[in-house]
């Protein structure tokens, strides 16, 4: 689940360039060497915490990728995502978390950072991810502060996760079959004056410079416009109006705050291996609609051993924007 994302992801993003499961790597560090293998491997659409799972071997390798993505969703835009959770009006410091669709952890952990006597319940469908989420919170040291639930919040019958002080969902909520029900579920866990904050994507980020790439300038805003009727159809929350569905919830809101990321262009390793990521995602979700010049010039941008790889361009940057949206249950 994401931050994805976009990615989605994540976020959204939560769908990112895969690497071995469980690789248990030090919260920060990232193997790029992994992004440089399976270089046509597509990342699949970012499981959202109603994800149905498969136990079939594609599905895990989908997994991968996408909790590479999340991994690097979570190390560019750290300071970023600390901005959201600071600005959160919290009234006391939150004892009790729960982060749904959390992922692989951004969420969690600049929440454990932000509220220090905080201990947070991490809720995903995805096992895989829970599993690199407990191995960054035992790397972090933090992992007493930390539990883990697989759930599919698309179900009627929520696990137990307590009375919680703040909710965080980044990302996640959109990929709900029924988000109405799932926010209903949340304000009747909440404790009385608990918040929750609902962080929504603009869209998947942008990394070409303007005019790139220099064989089909604008390649990527088609890319992106394609993939927008691709997730309309397919994801139609994303990127909604999350006021009116937690007013409709029962929620009072407390507050909205938009964010735009603009990361400069620059020759970052790990912005390159954020930007093969996010462009091979979105190479899934428009493969049939894309003209065929436009498909060739995209894949020789992700062709990560051809001279117009985007790995070898030093002008990427990350440009979107979150916005979130804070809703309290009044007591």
């Amino acid at each position: 689940m994401t931050h994805a994302h976009p990615h989605d992801h994540a976020s959204a993003p939560h769908d990112h360039a895969s690497a071995p499961h469980g690789s248990g790597r030090a919260p920060g560090h990232h193997d790029h060497a992994a992004d440089r293998r399976g270089t046509d491997r597509h990342a699949a659409g970012h499981h959202g915490p109603g994800h149905h799972g498969h136990s079939h071997s594609h599905d895990a390798d989908d997994q991968n990728v996408q909790a590479e993505i999340l991994d690097l969703d979570a190390e560019v835009l750290a300071e970023h995502i600390a901005d959201l959770v600071s600005w959160l009006p919290v009234r006391t410091p939150p004892r009790a978390i729960v982060d749904l669709g959390c992922g692989t952890g951004a969420g969690t952990f600049a929440l454990l950072d932000r509220f220090p006597e905080a201990h947070v319940t991490a809720v995903d469908s995805s096992a895989g991810h829970l599993q690199r989420l407990r191995e960054k919170a035992c790397a972090r040291g933090v992992e007493g502060r930390v539990r883990t639930v697989q759930a599919d919040l698309d179900r009627a019958d929520w696990p137990d996760l307590g009375t919680p002080d703040l909710v965080w969902a980044s990302a996640s909520l959109h990929h709900l079959r029924r988000p109405d029900r799932a926010l209903r579920e949340v304000h009747g866990l909440l404790a009385p004056d608990g918040l929750l904050a609902v962080v929504e994507l603009a869209g998947f980020p942008r990394f070409l410079p303007e005019g790139a790439p220099e064989d089909r300038p604008g390649l990527e805003e088609r890319c992106h416009a394609a993939s927008e009727r691709f997730h309309a159809e397919h994801v139609p929350h994303r990127g909604a109006d999350w006021g009116p569905l937690l007013t409709g919830a029962g929620f009072a809101l407390d507050g909205e705050r938009t964010i735009t990321v603009n990361i400069e262009a620059s020759r970052d390793e790990t912005v390159g291996a954020y930007a093969l990521g996010g462009l091979r995602r979105i190479r899934h979700s428009v493969a049939d609609v894309l003209p065929a010049e436009d498909l060739a010039a995209l894949d020789r941008l992700l062709d990560t051993d051809g001279p117009h790889s985007i790995l070898c361009r030093d002008d990427l940057g990350v440009r979107t924007e979150r916005t979130v949206w804070a809703a309290r249950r009044e007591g």
